[in-house]
């Protein structure tokens, strides 16, 4: 019989083998992990990753889009929320001849809006057209506050230098895209956006449900007759940030252009939130004449914003309409072209005036 403390011995021996192999099993399938992250490189930061075609097969747009920028394939670029996502750079390229990506992302924050300006600015210099797709965000009095979303900003993917990024990529959501990767190698996992960043996320045209989307429209709120003593004030701390963006463009043709979201998405006359908006619409305007650059209005009461077959919901506009409003959008740019039927005003011109 072996004395008790040979046996000991015997188990620690046994014991610590075990757990030098877990380790060693561990830190090497970890090494293998990080290593296949950094080949395929989903987010393009690696020069001496795998040369493949990188599409995005992610719908993580704050996460993918940098690598649009970075890629310089562009010189032009569209910014905004989801409402502006349907502006097609195609129909741009062929208005401005220029070369567009659409960087517009869901939810996307005044902050978010003006970092990727900044980083554009930055990578590839300044824009030859910019497209700031205006809505709510821009008037947020809480918008210090409000500066990312639960998404979260990924801010080490735009920086200068990719160094610090690579401490960020080994984590189960970047193995999953380098997977996708490889399954879009191999045909078996489809492109999720275009390659300049286009995508028609509503659903397809011919299933549109008149019905459904006037359900979800909902109505617009009765006017309010509202007599105040004095006019309120406002505080609209993300315009500074709009304005310091468009300075960085000072040759660039800068179009400031607000999305046609339905009425029932409009504040209602007489409530101090169509006051808000009023002076957030007149210190925009002020900051785009004084930048040289372009307001064009598609938010106001119009046969478009009125009719909900124009929607699906009270949001986001149907995806002809989103053509029109490039088209029209880009020849009032140009030419100063008015509205044929009053959907849009021109409320700053070019030249910088204010009608």
């Amino acid at each position: 019989m072996e004395p008790a403390n040979t046996l000991i011995d015997d188990a620690s021996r046994q014991w610590r083998a075990f757990a030098a192999m877990f380790v060693s099993v561990f830190v090497g399938g970890l090494v293998l992990i990080y290593g296949f992250i950094v080949l395929m490189d989903p987010y393009g930061i690696n020069p001496y990753s795998l040369p493949i075609r990188r599409a995005i097969v992610s719908i993580s747009q704050r996460y993918m889009y940098p690598q649009l920028i970075r890629s310089h394939r562009f010189d032009s670029f569209v910014v905004g929320t989801s409402t502006s996502r349907l502006l097609d750079p195609r129909i741009l390229n062929q208005m401005f001849h220029a070369r567009f990506v659409n960087l517009g992302m869901d939810s996307m924050t005044a902050w978010e809006q003006s970092a990727v300006m900044d980083y554009f600015v930055r990578k590839v210099g300044a824009p030859k057209v910019v497209l700031v797709g205006l809505d709510g965000v821009w008037c947020d009095a809480d918008a210090v506050r409000h500066r990312i979303t639960f998404r979260g900003f990924p801010s080490w993917l735009y920086e200068d230098t990719p160094a610090r990024a690579f401490a960020y990529l080994l984590n189960y959501g970047t193995l999953e895209i380098a997977g996708r990767l490889v399954g879009y190698q191999l045909g078996l996992y489809p492109e999720r956006v275009r390659n300049d960043g286009f995508e028609v996320f509503v659903p397809p045209d011919n299933t549109y449900d008149p019905e459904r989307a006037r359900r979800n429209i909902g109505h617009r709120p009765s006017p309010v007759d509202r007599r105040e003593s004095a006019p309120p004030q406002f505080s609209f701390p993300a315009l500074p940030w709009l304005d310091a963006a468009l300075s960085k463009m000072p040759n660039s043709i800068k179009i400031l252009t607000y999305m046609p979201v339905h009425v029932a998405a409009q504040p209602a006359p007489g409530t101090r939130q169509e006051q808000a908006e009023i002076e957030c619409k007149r210190q925009i305007a002020a900051i785009a004449a004084n930048r040289h650059a372009i307001v064009v209005d598609w938010r106001i009461a119009s046969s478009i914003t009125e009719d909900d077959g124009n929607y699906w919901d009270a949001l986001h506009y149907r995806l002809p309409l989103a053509q029109r409003i490039a088209r029209e959008t880009a020849q009032a740019a140009l030419n100063g072209a008015p509205s044929h039927d009053g959907a849009y005003q021109i409320v700053v011109r070019a030249a910088g005036d204010v009608p």
